[in-house]
């Protein structure tokens, strides 16, 4: 079982000399860092409740744009105070555009950060010049690519099952919710013999899982109408970029459909990736995106 953790159960990390702190609305800091300079490119980590690890996508794109990093609320160096949903997360993802004074911006989102960027593009496309949405899981309902997952989570797991398995099931450490996360990170690459060293890198350095954020913000996107945001999707004028990894374990009819519901969109899907396209193509991914965002639109 996960550990609960209080509303605000720690101060915000001391902050670097390049970073920066951007207070929200009702006073939470979250910690932010910009690098480059050139249009403005602001990065959504994947989650919920992790931090970013956005670093090496950061590194290929800093040459040409102004790359915007943060941490999530109650994640990594940000403060570990709630509430957690996504109505406080575009709340503090607007915090940091205003923060930096920008009027208009582009947003590139991981996993659950995708979710972030287009949800924000869909409510305030005014301030969006467009979205890359890599590796997220697409408008359909998770019941319907739940099961599929799991199992083939199971699968590339191979004989680190019996470890992962008896982590997932129990009380643990913070030693040990590391490990679990190394165990269940590595399914998201392509490359089995490389997959260990590539979750320990995610996992480095380690700020902990903020389980309470995690599971109420996925509380509140299985409760989201489908179809409702199908509609939503089908009336959105920004573009959309989809990267996605044709070896990433979630299911891509899910994202079939967002694509199809988008009336401004291209994708690109690298053939021997998987989550995390940028680790194992990382030619292919920044060719892709800074295309795209250096795109006069």
């Amino acid at each position: 079982m996960p550990r609960a953790l209080g509303n605000c159960a720690a101060g915000v990390a001391r902050l670097g000399d390049m970073d920066e702190a951007v207070v929200a609305d009702d006073g939470v800091r979250l910690w932010a860092e910009k690098a480059g300079h050139g249009g403005p490119v602001v990065f959504c980590h994947g989650g919920p409740g992790l931090w970013d690890t956005l670093d090496d996508v950061a590194g290929l794109l800093v040459d040409k744009f102004a790359v915007y990093r943060w941490d999530q609320r109650g994640a990594g160096r940000s403060q570990r105070c709630g509430p957690y949903s996504v109505k406080r997360s575009l709340a503090d993802l607007d915090a940091v555009r205003s923060h930096f004074g920008l009027a208009r911006i582009a947003l590139l989102g991981h996993s659950w950060g995708a979710q972030l960027a287009l949800e924000y593009a869909i409510r305030f496309p005014e301030r969006v010049s467009s979205v890359v949405y890599v590796s997220g899981t697409g408008i359909d309902p998770r019941t319907t690519w739940r099961d599929e997952h799991e199992q083939r989570l199971r699968e590339r797991l191979g004989d680190r099952l019996g470890r992962w398995a008896e982590l997932n099931n129990r009380e643990r450490t913070e030693d040990e919710d590391r490990e679990l996360c190394v165990l269940q990170w590595s399914t998201d690459f392509a490359e089995d013999h490389r997959a260990l060293a590539h979750a320990e890198h995610m996992a480095t350095p380690w700020f902990g899982v903020n389980f309470e954020c995690n599971a109420a913000i996925n509380a509140e996107i299985r409760a989201w109408d489908a179809p409702e945001l199908r509609v939503r999707c089908e009336a959105l004028q920004v573009p959309v970029l989809i990267v996605d990894g044709a070896e990433d374990l979630r299911p891509r009819s899910s994202v079939d459909s967002l694509e199809q519901a988008l009336p401004d969109v291209s994708r690109v899907t690298l053939a021997e990736a998987g989550h995390l396209p940028w680790v194992e193509d990382p030619g292919g991914f920044r060719k892709a995106v800074s295309s795209f965002l250096a795109a006069d639109r």
